[in-house]
């Protein structure tokens, strides 16, 4: 077979190539211009023999449109994302905190393959990204891989966890000890990838930040099973959890006025207990995590949300103002 020969057997492929990347929606391609990319190609057609390959690729599925213009274009639509999807899963590659610049310019090329040439250069251009905190490595692509082996082998993971310290040095926890612990459920929260695990030891959940796991690996030991890890509920623990910082879980009752109601159901949803008082004020009962980030998070209200009850969570909150002012006293 000579090379012109396999070029025309080709010909179906390179027609579905070339609507592929130059048309979409709005614009397509005239006749003479469908002939004349077939020949920069190597291929040469007639009129005929192309609109029977049109014919062809409708048959098989393709949404080959005849757009109503002068001369009449022809496109290919139906795609699997629309520009609108394509636009806003490059916002998110764009804006997520756990990718490189590298990785996400990477992923954002990629995306734009999904999208015709024309397309493709309005993603490019849709989101500016400078100024943005971004991951300093890729470790985390490698570390969520080891977890979803240890999750689907039902094994525990091994790693060595650090922390940064005031001149922005690594620090290794416990002296560099490894830590065994039973995967329970990845989650993505604020831009990060957190590893939510069960500990034996103190019989209760741990999270741990991914990028900041150093030699993962998954570990021999079988992962413990047990109710507590079975009945886990991830959307209950990330309402409870504020900024992924775990604590002393409480019941707590809020006095909520209406200008705060709206926050306090994104935070915890539209099932949270309600019992209305009266001239624009509530009292909403929640679980939560008695920590630090919880009591960050309620600072922002001002007046319009306080704590009710338990006494002691009262107390803890009251505490942590007053420490707050003595270190601009």
């Amino acid at each position: 077979m000579d090379k012109s020969d396999s070029k025309q057997r080709l010909k179906l492929l390179y027609l579905l190539r070339i609507l592929y990347e130059e048309s979409d929606e709005e614009s397509g391609l005239t006749m003479p211009q469908l002939i004349e990319r077939l020949a920069d190609h190597g291929v040469s057609a007639e009129r005929k023999a192309v609109y029977r390959d049109l014919e062809a690729l409708r048959a098989y599925g393709f949404d080959v449109a005849t757009l109503p213009r002068r001369p009449v274009q022809y496109a290919l639509r139906g795609r699997i994302f629309s520009q609108a999807e394509l636009l806003l899963l490059v916002d998110a590659v764009q804006s997520s905190r756990f990718l490189t610049k590298t990785k996400s310019d990477s992923l954002v090329r990629s995306l734009r393959t999904l999208a015709s040439k024309q397309h493709g250069r309005t993603l490019a251009r849709h989101v500016h990204v400078e100024g943005r905190i971004k991951m300093q490595n890729e470790s985390v692509f490698y570390n969520v891989d080891v977890i979803q082996e240890a999750l689907a082998k039902k094994r525990k993971v091994s790693f060595r966890y650090f922390k940064y310290d005031e001149r922005k040095e690594q620090q290794l926890q416990r002296a560099g000890e490894r830590y065994l612990e039973t995967p329970v459920v990845l989650t993505y929260v604020d831009g990060c990838y957190y590893l939510v695990v069960y500990n034996d030891k103190h019989a209760g959940f741990a999270t741990y930040r991914v990028d900041r796991m150093q030699s993962l690996m998954v570990s021999d030991e079988p992962a413990t099973r047990n109710e507590a890890i079975a009945s886990f509920d991830i959307s209950t623990y990330e309402a409870r959890v504020f900024g992924m910082f775990a604590g002393r879980p409480v019941k707590a009752a809020l006095r909520v006025h209406c200008d705060a109601m709206g926050a306090v159901i994104d935070k915890f949803g539209r099932d949270v207990e309600v019992m209305a008082l009266g001239d624009g004020w509530a009292r909403v009962y929640v679980h939560v995590m008695e920590a630090p980030t919880f009591f960050g998070w309620l600072a922002q209200f001002d007046s319009t949300v306080s704590i009710e009850g338990p006494e002691r969570l009262r107390t803890a909150y009251r505490d942590h103002l007053r420490s707050i002012l003595e270190g601009y006293e």
